[in-house]
């Protein structure tokens, strides 16, 4: 059965019609799981005893004639930040290998209370520090489309899985546009909510002021129905907004006349691939036939996004990963002579390149003389990008941009410059510096059939105004 296209209301619908059990579209999913990932290498581990268990138990519920849940019997991958009871999570590290939690993500939580079946957990770039999932501390992931090129990062091994045929959804984070660029290079849709819309409780923390979870999907529906299911106020997480969440999918058909779309002009950078620029540009007339406004916006303080970013992702990670020393959990190396050797020859071989390079300028940016010179003054500029697009949503409802400045790269093209690397997310990160919502949906290929994504930003909770604005880009998208 192939789920390359498959949708999970049109799932569930087969099911009940009694078209397809759920036990033989779950071996369905990992007979393609052992053809295709040997050469994608998606997923870090599989969860088969507890995939087809559930399978079996939703299919006696069929039998039986009860009502089924949103998501009933829908395969999905998990993004191996997050933790799931009884199943190894690594967040792609070896300090992390073998180590297995006492509890389940509360997204992971609802998503299998509303019938979702977990397949596996899926590769990143290790504690989703990355762009391109080469990061991983255990083998590369490759993009579906053209194995010679990256999936994106850091949740490269959830977009692969769906854009695959491994998944029908998948749940990723976002802390720099972790989400949005590997749905953009891999075709699929990729949504990151407003922060603390959906609780980061189980989510092993890269950048907690950052750090976002959100799903990847072939539909926005798909996508919106997901958000809704997950979203909402969590007791356990301390950031998790109490605001209400409405099932974003039910009124995502209703028409755009009038919806005001920003242009930010600062987002036509030098580095912008002209195929990509030429598929914005069409996105822009698409929204223009839809019955949208479009208006050129500014955002001034877009180009000190990249150097904020980085200082304050960093010195997050820098705290973050402080815990892992080897005393409570993960592998522990040395250690015969003091504590401190411990530490140092445990984070040595644990920690890969990029995430001792990462804590090692965090480390240096809240250091007692450079503090107020960097992370401080990077905390300054934050606050004026989020005000850029305050003043910017006084006169549009929704931001289009591209959601990144290239197609896929190659394998290995950008690993020995780190700095080209970080620019690729130029257009992903203020969203998170600011906090709000933004969506990649696919809006074509280029010249060697890789796909090329769009991204919509909404303001703060506004995630149904923007899924609306997907879900009729894809549509007419759909019947150019």
């Amino acid at each position: 059965m192939n789920l390359k296209s498959m949708t999970a209301d049109k799932l569930v619908g087969l099911y009940r019609n009694h078209d397809l059990s759920v036990t033989e579209v779950i071996q369905s999913v990992f007979d393609e799981i052992e053809r295709s990932d040997k050469n994608i290498r998606a997923f870090l581990s599989l969860c088969k005893d507890r995939a087809f268990e559930d399978a079996r138990r939703i299919d006696a519920r069929i039998a039986s004639g009860e009502e089924l849940e949103p998501l009933a019997g829908v395969p999905v991958a998990i993004k191996d930040n997050m933790a799931l009871r009884d199943a190894v999570t690594t967040c792609g590290s070896k300090i992390l290998d073998g180590y297995v939690p006492p509890y389940t993500a509360t997204a992971v939580e609802r998503l299998r209370g509303a019938g979702a079946i977990v397949v596996g957990k899926t590769n990143l770039d290790e504690f989703a520090m990355g762009s391109s999932t080469e990061n991983s501390g255990f083998f590369v992931t490759r993009n579906p489309h053209n194995l010679d090129y990256v999936p994106g990062g850091s949740s490269g091994g959830s977009a692969a899985a769906v854009a695959g045929g491994m998944s029908v959804i998948a749940l990723g984070s976002d802390t720099g546009g972790s989400i949005r660029t590997p749905a953009s290079f891999c075709g699929v849709v990729g949504v990151k909510p407003t922060y603390g819309r959906v609780s980061r409780y189980g989510l092993v923390a890269y950048a907690s002021s950052l750090d976002q979870i959100g799903p990847f999907a072939n539909s926005v529906r798909d996508c919106a129905q997901v958000l809704s299911i997950i979203s909402g106020f969590d007791p356990y997480d301390s950031t998790s907004a109490d605001v209400p969440v409405d099932p974003f999918q039910r009124e995502i058909e209703q028409p755009l006349d009038n919806v005001r779309i920003g242009i930010p002009k600062e987002y036509f950078v030098p580095g912008l691939d002209p195929e990509v620029k030429e598929r914005f540009q069409g996105a822009i007339k698409t929204f223009e036939k839809l019955g949208c406004k479009i208006d050129d916006i500014s955002l001034p303080h877009t180009e000190y996004a990249v150097a904020t970013y980085y200082l304050i992702a960093t010195a997050e990670a820098s705290s973050n990963l402080a815990r892992y020393d080897g005393v409570r959990y993960g592998i522990r190396e040395g250690g015969e002579s003091s504590l401190a050797e411990m530490y140092r020859k445990t984070r040595m071989k644990g920690f890969g390149k990029e995430v001792k390079r990462r804590i090692l300028l965090g480390t240096y940016a809240l250091s007692a003389g450079y503090y107020d010179a960097y992370y401080l003054k990077a905390l300054k500029v934050r606050t004026l990008i989020l005000q850029d697009f305050q003043k910017a949503f006084e006169h549009v409802d929704l931001i289009l941009t591209p959601t990144s400045p290239t197609a896929a790269f190659r394998i290995g093209e950008k690993t020995s410059d780190p700095l080209s690397m970080y620019l690729s997310d130029i257009f992903t990160i203020t969203c998170n510096l600011a906090g709000l919502p933004g969506i990649s949906v696919p809006a074509g290929k280029n010249s060697q059939a890789l796909p090329i994504g769009v991204q919509l930003l909404g303001n703060h909770f506004q995630e149904a105004l923007m899924l609306r604005a997907a879900y009729n880009f894809e549509r007419a998208f759909l019947v150019q």
